[in-house]
């Protein structure tokens, strides 16, 4: 494909010259320096061309490094690596930042150089579910189909049922997969095994069900293997660091409801024989924040960096149980009702957001998690209620 440009400035501005030809060959093409001094427009000189493949109202995501013409139409080929723009993607999706729009456009696209018989990978159209898969093919030749899950990662779209049978036979269907390859085979992660049937697949497209690592990290070595998986890519793990990247998003989205609550907090600290006291709204206040801040740090953070060692199977035991430990870091000197009302606070605290922890591991299933919620949240709502009253009365006794 090739454009021409030319000056299109006043005619008072510069000399006319002859028109500049050259061939576009990826998205984003530098002008070779003979022709940046060559071109007589007002401003700074042009260094950097247009996308060919850029319409009005559309331009080309950042981790499009080229396209290529296929039996299926233009298909964008991506690049392996990430790049600035991703990596602070990952940060605010990790601090729960735009989380929930962090997607990418459902369809194919490719990596390195793929033909009929590279193998077809299929994953969410979550971004970070995206980047996982391409940043770990390396010089990988495959193509690469993105369901349409909502945004929502491989695991938990296949158990909301976005990451389906249906989905991924219509999504092949869309992408015209063959006319694409000359195989009849879609790869899979593992887990996306609770939401999609390889069965049913098959009788929708006609297309089988390969299922792949359950790691992105291990795709190459699964490809250079003959697609085949050893015990080590089929295993779940949910180490330290797993647990560890997951707590920043669960404190950022505490951050606007813990302003409610602790400005109620302060209110309630305030009531006093004579109705009420800024001065023990303050200081009284200050002790209350101090064990919901208590709570928040032993189950939003140590709960899950220590869950496998913390007794028992539930996950809101555990955090009452580590919130009781935190409980003696409160202020010596307390009443009895004052202690009783913060320990009350802190065990709360700490046994629901390890609770909330249960949507994030491999630990649990959806009905076990149910269960435990109906036991657990009315326990949790005594508790609270229990600590308010505890912490009205004090000043009158």
């Amino acid at each position: 494909m090739k454009i021409t440009d030319s000056c299109t400035c006043r005619p008072d501005c510069c000399a006319p010259t002859a028109p500049v030809v050259r061939e576009i060959k990826s998205p984003f093409v530098p002008l070779p320096a003979a022709e940046q001094k060559d071109i007589p427009c007002c401003g700074s000189p042009v260094t950097m061309v247009s996308s060919p493949y850029e319409t009005p109202g559309y331009t080309i995501c950042h981790f499009v490094r080229d396209f290529v013409e296929t039996p299926a139409g233009r298909i964008p080929v991506v690049h392996s690596g990430l790049t600035g723009p991703d990596w602070l993607g990952t940060l605010r999706a990790r601090l729960g930042i735009f989380r929930n729009t962090y997607k990418v456009a459902p369809g194919i696209y490719s990596t390195g150089h793929p033909g009929p018989d590279s193998p077809v990978l299929v994953t969410a159209n979550y971004k970070l579910s995206f980047d996982a898969l391409r940043r770990h093919l390396g010089s990988v030749d495959a193509w690469i189909m993105v369901c349409d899950t909502r945004g929502i990662n491989v695991w938990c779209a296949a158990g909301k049922g976005t990451f389906s049978s249906e989905e991924v036979a219509d999504r092949a269907a869309r992408c015209n997969l063959k006319q694409l390859v000359g195989h009849r085979r879609l790869i899979l992660p593992q887990l996306a095994a609770t939401g999609v049937s390889a069965q049913k697949v098959k009788q929708l497209s006609g297309l089988e069900v390969v299922w792949g690592p359950v790691r992105a990290e291990d795709i190459a070595r699964f490809l250079e293997d003959g697609m085949k998986a050893d015990e080590s890519m089929r295993r779940v793990t949910f180490s330290l660091l797993d647990r560890l990247v997951l707590t920043p998003v669960e404190l950022t989205l505490l951050a606007k409801p813990l302003i409610g609550v602790l400005a109620a907090v302060f209110l309630v600290s305030g009531f006093a024989p004579g109705f009420f006291s800024f001065h023990a709204a303050w200081v009284r206040g200050l002790y209350a924040a101090y064990a919901f801040v208590l709570g928040i740090f032993s189950g939003a953070v140590v709960m899950p960096l220590l869950l496998p060692w913390i007794p028992g199977l539930s996950f809101s035991l555990k955090g009452g149980i580590i919130g009781l430990v935190f409980a003696a870091l409160l202020p010596k000197g307390l009443s009895g009702f004052e202690f009783s009302a913060l320990m009350l606070i802190v065990m709360a605290v700490s046994s629901y957001l390890a609770m909330n922890f249960t949507g994030s591991t491999p630990f649990t299933s959806p009905s076990g998690v149910e269960k435990e919620m109906r036991i657990a949240i009315p326990l949790q709502a005594i508790a609270m209620l229990a600590a308010a009253v505890l912490w009205i009365l004090t000043p009158f006794v």
